[in-house]
Formats: structure tokens, C-alpha cells, sequence
């Protein structure tokens, strides 16, 4: 028993303290989820007070688009774009799941994004037609850099700086089991080491894999492709007909693998553009820059949906920030008959017989009786 009242003061300091510690600890259990200590953390947090969000009113350099099957690019719909930076976008074939990569401050170097709690994999799903908030995917239990993320049904593959790795950037796998990302395995010698590939998209049946790879002067960037032997990648070769003198980087393939999709330099403004190649039967045919000025990384649900990212610039030509841009796949209307009840033949009466509209014809959405309307009457009184 301690009778001395200076001793119980001390005493009593001793475990206030101890208790005191103990609730940090607790605290900081709570707070370090499955997910990562950085969990919590959301990405308008650590955005900073100062930074300016981008929008196509203000924009200097729109992207432009340069073919009329799809609408006019806009920014993705939803919590998807902030004022931080959005990247290296993925949207699985069904457009249920959306993958990037985000980033706070373009400013930041990179070394100190590694420990911000935010930058890194993000995904949303798409729940009643509206995309959900995003939230992080955490990969790794100690520090670690993700991006570049490429899905193929419940297989996440990314790219990660991280202790261990075979090189300096490697590629790595992980599976989507009960509503958790597990089971995350270096992707091994052949793509990090031999290949050492950059940015990549394998077929949807798994037989190839493209991806970003050295060019022939060393110092650009070209598209390459090897081929699925085994448990292996083989015959690896640079794409014909696809890479220029200039950089081709970021390879997308349709889900039907009929249109190859990239990231190249622009022909005709400063910066990143995008193009498509179509394979013809035999090969893929000569490229066509699709989306112009400072527009990159497509990705393709299987509606023929464009998203690409879009980096806006200050007149002095320094990055501001980046958004996912969508350009939507017109669709197209399917041919109808306009007069089913005119003369049997155009040619020997003079009537209208049928008439054939194509998929974007101004009549093609207008909702009127056009048998009504030509019921009867003759060529030279249409004319």
C-alpha cells in the first residue's frame, strides 16, 4: 500500500500517461483499416487550397476532334475529374468499372507523392447509371507507387515502385476476391526484365500483349506486341505500319480486336494526340489521329465509347491540371422503309416506292409519319 501522498501524485501521473498512449494507439488501430492507414484520407484533402480546376470554358487547348463518329468531347460525368490530376484512365468492356490514376499536385515531385496518402489507383463502379466515389486501392503495406491500371475481368494489373521490384518499375497482378483486392504477385522476369515493357493492353483472348517498348533511334517510344506461349510472352516485335519517328506509346485494343488505339505525337498541333489503327484482315492499317492537342491514354468500353485524358495549360504552356474527357459513340439508326403502301415500282409508276436513310441523316431522329406525308403522290410532285 503507499501511504505517501507525493508517491500516489506520481503514481497517478504514471498511468494518465499510460493511458494516454494507449488511446493514441487505439486510435491509430481504428484508423488503419485493411485498406491502409491512409484510407480515410480523400483526395479533396490533400488538393491544394490554391490549385484551379480546369473546365472547357477557360480552356486554352480543347481537344479537337477530328472524325464524326463521336460527339463532342466533354468531361466525364460525375466525382470522377477534380482539381487534382486524373490519369491513366481504364473502363472494363461492360462501363462498370472505371480505373486512374490520381495525383493531388501535378507540382509535386515524385518521391514526395509516395507518401501524400492519396496518390495511387482509384476505381469507381457505376450503380444505377451514376458512377460511385472513387476510393483508393491499396496494393501494398509498406510505401509503394501504383498506376497504369489494366483490368481483365477480376484481374487488376499495374505498374508499382516498390522495394522488391525486378527493376525499377515493375508490373504487377491482383485479384478482386469478395470485395478485395488480394493476392498481388510480381508479374515476373519475362515482362519486367526481358520485355521490360511500358504501358500495355492484353487481347481479350489472351494470346497477345501490346505494349509501349524502345523505338528504333533509342530515344522515342514505339508500340510493340509479343505473343502467349504457355505461361510465357514470345516473338516479341515491333507493330507494322503503326510507329512513326515520333513517340507511340499506351496501346488500347478493342474488346473486339479489330481497332488498336494509342497514344502518339500529334501531326499537326503541339503535344499528345490520339489515334486508331483498324486491322484489315492481315494487319493494322496506317494510323489516324482521332483526338488532337494535348489528349492522351484512350480507353474503350464496348459501345465505342472514347475516354482519353486532356491536360490544360496556362498561356506559358505549364500544366495546370488533367480530366477524363469522354467523346460518346453516335449511334446508328437503323435503316427504315418510308413507304410501304406507295406503288410496287419506283420506276414504271412514278411513285414513291422506298426510301432509305442513313444511320446520321438529319431525318433520322425526326418522329413523323413519313408514309403520310408521300402517300400517292408523284416523283415530279415531290421534286
Amino acid at each position: 500500500m503507499i501511504r505517501d501522498p507525493m508517491s500516489r501524485k506520481i503514481l497517478a501521473a504514471v498511468i494518465i500517461v499510460i493511458m494516454f498512449f494507449a488511446l493514441l494507439v487505439v486510435i491509430s488501430l481504428i484508423q488503419s483499416t485493411d485498406d491502409g492507414a491512409d484510407a480515410t484520407l480523400t483526395r479533396e484533402e490533400t488538393i491544394p487550397d490554391d490549385a484551379v480546376k480546369g473546365t472547357p470554358g477557360d480552356d486554352l487547348y480543347p481537344p479537337i476532334l477530328n472524325s464524326d463518329e463521336w460527339e463532342t468531347p466533354v468531361p466525364m460525368d460525375g466525382p470522377i475529374n477534380t482539381a487534382g490530376a486524373e490519369d491513366s484512365p481504364f473502363i472494363t468492356p461492360d462501363g462498370g468499372r472505371f480505373f486512374f490514376f490520381f495525383t493531388p499536385d501535378v507540382s509535386v515531385p515524385v518521391e514526395k507523392q509516395l507518401y501524400d496518402g492519396v496518390t495511387g489507383i482509384w476505381w469507381s463502379q457505376l450503380s444505377g447509371g451514376v458512377w460511385t466515389e472513387p476510393v483508393r486501392i491499396l496494393l501494398n503495406d509498406d510505401v509503394a507507387l501504383d498506376g497504369c491500371a489494366f483490368v481483365q475481368g477480376n484481374v487488376l494489373w499495374f505498374a508499382s515502385v516498390r522495394v522488391g521490384n525486378i527493376g525499377e518499375i515493375d508490373i504487377y497482378s491482383a485479384s478482386y476476391v469478395n470485395g478485395v483486392w488480394t493476392d498481388i504477385e510480381n508479374a515476373g522476369t519475362v515482362l519486367n526484365q526481358e520485355l521490360d515493357i511500358g504501358e500495355f493492353h492484353i487481347t481479350a483472348d489472351g494470346s497477345m500483349i501490346y505494349y509501349g517498348g524502345p523505338g528504333e533511334t533509342g530515344s522515342d517510344l514505339d508500340i510493340w506486341c509479343a505473343h502467349k506461349s504457355g505461361d510465357s510472352w514470345v516473338s516479341p516485335a515491333r507493330v507494322p505500319n503503326v510507329n512513326s519517328d515520333g513517340n507511340e506509346n499506351m496501346p488500347f485494343i478493342s474488346a473486339n480486336g479489330e481497332e488498336l488505339w494509342f497514344t502518339g505525337d500529334s501531326r499537326e498541333y503541339p503535344g499528345p494526340a490520339v489515334f486508331r489503327s483498324l486491322w484489315n484482315g492481315s494487319g493494322w492499317d496506317a494510323p489516324e489521329e482521332i483526338v488532337t492537342r494535348f489528349a492522351g491514354e484512350p480507353t474503350l468500353d464496348e459501345d465505342g465509347n472514347l475516354y482519353f485524358i486532356h491536360h490544360y495549360f496556362d498561356s506559358a504552356m505549364n500544366m495546370i491540371e488533367a480530366d477524363v474527357y469522354v467523346a460518346y459513340k453516335k449511334q446508328p439508326v437503323s435503316s427504315f422503309s418510308v413507304n410501304d403502301d406507295c406503288s410496287d415500282d419506283f420506276e414504271d409508276s412514278g411513285t414513291c416506292s422506298e426510301e432509305s436513310f442513313d444511320s446520321f441523316s438529319p431525318l433520322a431522329d425526326v418522329e413523323w409519319s413519313i408514309n403520310d406525308a408521300f402517300k400517292g403522290r408523284t416523283v415530279d410532285e415531290l421534286s
